[in-house]
Order: structure tokens, then C-alpha cells, then sequence
């Protein structure tokens, strides 16, 4: 049986890594919202001679796309990461932005040294877990040199999980993209596809641990 101190540190541990990237990406959200209606609502209203409700909202959302765009080209990237650097230098920017960017970076689809595929592995029971690869490594025992693939399993919502290791041979390669894969996770299964076709056959004999 969990000591009922344990078991609510875990639960509460769980519950902050769970809303506190959607607090602080609400707040942000809201926060630049009301920074650009702030900022653009006089000049539409003296454009077009009468306050147009929405126009903030739909700035605001253009301004997001803007930057995304900018974010995506080698010339924008620079200048991002330059004003992120300076950023950075305010102490308490820093303490808040750095961990939720690092967390939302690390999940999010497009990042090569993220989230490299969608896996299924099998547990001890016979299911089979989705799964992320994370990390592709060789191990040495002695002379000989063994491959591993790092899967990441989540466990709860999609930041908090287990690491397991398997030879390549071990896990199942479905046609899943790893924007799919986030998306069964976050959906609690709901938008996985009708038929799923698997790329590799599971092997027995995996070696896993945490």
C-alpha cells in the first residue's frame, strides 16, 4: 500500500508539471493580447473612425502567425535567438522562461533532437505502449558493443513518463508522425486512426529498465 504522503507528493508533482505550462502559456497569451489591443485598438479606431471589436484578438493572432513565419527562416532564427540572450539577462525572466521553454521545445513535433519517432513497445503484460524515441546510443559490455534506442513512454498527460531501453529489433514502427503520436497522447487515444500499419515486428527478449 502507497503512504498517503507519497502518494500525494506524486499527485502533486503530476498536477504541477500538468498546469503549469498551461497557466503560463495562457498568461502569455493574455498578456500579449492585451499588450497589442493596448497598442493597435487607438490606431483602428482613428482608421476607421469607431472602436471594431475583435480586431485585437485577430492582430493578435496574426502577430503569433507573423513570428512563427519569422521563427521558421534562418535570417529570423538569428535575430529570435539574439533577443532571447538579451532576455535571458533579466533574473527573473530567466527563472520563468527557461524551464516552460525548455519543456514546451522538447515535446514540441518539429524538433529533430526531440521526440525522433513513434514507437510501440511491449510491456511485461503483453500490451503495447506508445512510445517516443528519444535518444539512439550504443552500449559497451566489454568488447562488444551493444545498440539501444531510448523510448520515452508517457504515463501522465505527455510531460511526466518513463525512459526505457530496447535493442532497435524490440519496438514496433507504426505510420505515425510524431505530430500524430503527440496528438493520440493528448487526446487520450481518441484521434488514433481507424488502421494503423506497423513498419517492424516487435522482437522477444527486450531489454528495458528505467
Amino acid at each position: 500500500m502507497v503512504h498517503p504522503v507519497l502518494w500525494l507528493r506524486r499527485r502533486f508533482v503530476t498536477g504541477f508539471f500538468v498546469t503549469v505550462p498551461l497557466i503560463v502559456s495562457v498568461v502569455a497569451l493574455v498578456w500579449v493580447f492585451r499588450l497589442i489591443d493596448s497598442l493597435t485598438a487607438p490606431a483602428y479606431a482613428r482608421l476607421l473612425g469607431r472602436q471594431v471589436p475583435g480586431l485585437g484578438l485577430v492582430t493578435t493572432i496574426a502577430f503569433v502567425l507573423l513570428v512563427g513565419v519569422v521563427a521558421s527562416n534562418v535570417l529570423g532564427k538569428r535575430v529570435l535567438q539574439q533577443m532571447e540572450r538579451l532576455l535571458l539577462l533579466v533574473p527573473v525572466f530567466r527563472t520563468v522562461y527557461s524551464p516552460v521553454k525548455q519543456m514546451v521545445v522538447a515535446f514540441a513535433p518539429e524538433n529533430e533532437a526531440g521526440l525522433k519517432r513513434v514507437v510501440m513497445v511491449e510491456d511485461s503484460c503483453g500490451s503495447l505502449r506508445l512510445g517516443f524515441v528519444t535518444r539512439e546510443f550504443e552500449m559497451a559490455v566489454g568488447d562488444d558493443a551493444r545498440k539501444l534506442v531510448a523510448v520515452y513512454v508517457p504515463t501522465n498527460h505527455l510531460y511526466l513518463g518513463d525512459v526505457y531501453m530496447y535493442h532497435p529489433d524490440a519496438v514496433i514502427t507504426p505510420d505515425l508522425s510524431v505530430e500524430e503520436g503527440v496528438r493520440i497522447i493528448l487526446t487520450g487515444g481518441m484521434s488514433t486512426p481507424e488502421r494503423v500499419r506497423a513498419g517492424r515486428a516487435a522482437a522477444d527478449g527486450a531489454a528495458s529498465g528505467r
